[in-house]
């Protein structure tokens, strides 16, 4: 089924700021301000600086979905901003089951100055986001994960750059990251190529809302030796998701082909970098040796979770 997600018709929190459930709810500029954000907190974060924007403030951090990523660089960031973050995990909150969705919102937005959440079904945030009066921060959902991408796009703009007039190939399933990196292109000018087994393509009223933009490209191809000419930035993913663990087998037949390795990266040329949102399985959609590399840029990719989501942070709170 083709979604046409949006925040554009969710109510904002009551407290100031906004949510961040799309990279596309948002404008170029609005973007571009986050990441500055985030590389001048970093810079000050990295240099010991004395900065506690956060002092006094909490965070409620809804996992229905465990990561070990999402929680450390959530929970790491707002401790070293001066606030306190509460871990609340799959069997502390079942959301809509022990307690319904909308109640769960309003409980603990009055308990806490921004809620970020993990979950499964991409519906269970947008209500979440409708009934909180605090900011909603999308840390994953089955459809997308726009952290990761903000991440991705610091970690382009140190390594490369830039952002606009370069060429991402992502090479794998046309998951959750895929559908952000889409609506990164509605915003920013790249071309994004998602070359995937057919039958594995993202969504296609996403990928309408991107091309309609008259901002990124994006295209299909199911060659990925063809399609990583000229690349970047070459991107994969697991070929089988949390929930999809069972499938991994038939997968790895389904994606023959498409594994990331050294002449997949040699293909792209000596100027692309490698980015992973990890964790990796080495072996199965890319090798230890790109893992490795110097082109490859991974663990900065990582690293700049935090950073990333600590621009977001501040912005959705109102504080930058």
């Amino acid at each position: 089924m083709s979604r046409t997600y949006t925040g554009a018709r969710t109510a904002p929190p009551k407290v100031g700021g906004h949510h961040f459930l799309h990279i596309d709810d948002f404008s170029k500029e609005q973007l571009v301000a986050m990441l500055s954000t985030a590389r001048t907190v970093k810079d000050r974060v990295l240099g010991g600086d004395d900065y506690k924007p956060l002092a006094g403030k909490t965070m409620a951090m809804i996992f229905t979905k465990p990561s070990m990523r999402t929680r450390v660089s959530f929970e790491t960031g707002f401790y070293k901003l001066g606030g306190h973050a509460l871990y609340l995990g799959p069997d502390t909150i079942q959301i809509g089951k022990r307690e319904a969705t909308k109640d769960i919102a309003r409980v603990l937005s009055r308990y806490n100055d921004v809620i970020m959440a993990r979950l499964f079904a991409h519906e269970d945030l947008l209500e979440l986001a409708e009934y909180s009066s605090s900011p909603v921060i999308n840390g994953l959902t089955d459809y997308n994960h726009p952290c990761q991408i903000m991440a991705d796009a610091l970690t382009m703009w140190e390594e490369l750059g830039k952002i606009d007039n370069t060429k991402v190939v992502y090479v794998g399933d046309g998951n959750n990251i895929v559908h952000s990196w889409i609506r990164l292109a509605a915003k920013f000018n790249f071309e994004f190529v998602c070359a995937c087994p057919k039958g594995f393509e993202p969504d296609a009223a996403t990928i309408e809302l991107a091309n309609s933009s008259g901002a990124g490209t994006v295209s299909i191809s199911h060659d990925p030796m063809e399609a990583v000419k000229g690349a970047d930035v070459v991107y994969t993913d697991v070929w089988a998701s949390m929930n999809q663990k069972e499938e991994a087998e038939t997968r790895k037949q389904q994606f023959k082909g498409f594994q990331v390795d050294e002449q997949m990266m040699n293909q792209a040329g000596s100027n692309a970098i490698f980015l992973h949102c990890l964790p990796a399985e080495r072996g199965i959609e890319t090798v230890d040796a790109v893992v490795e590399a110097d082109y490859s840029k991974v663990f900065s990719q990582a690293e700049n979770r935090m950073h990333a989501q600590n621009g977001v942070l501040l912005h959705a709170m109102g504080l930058a």
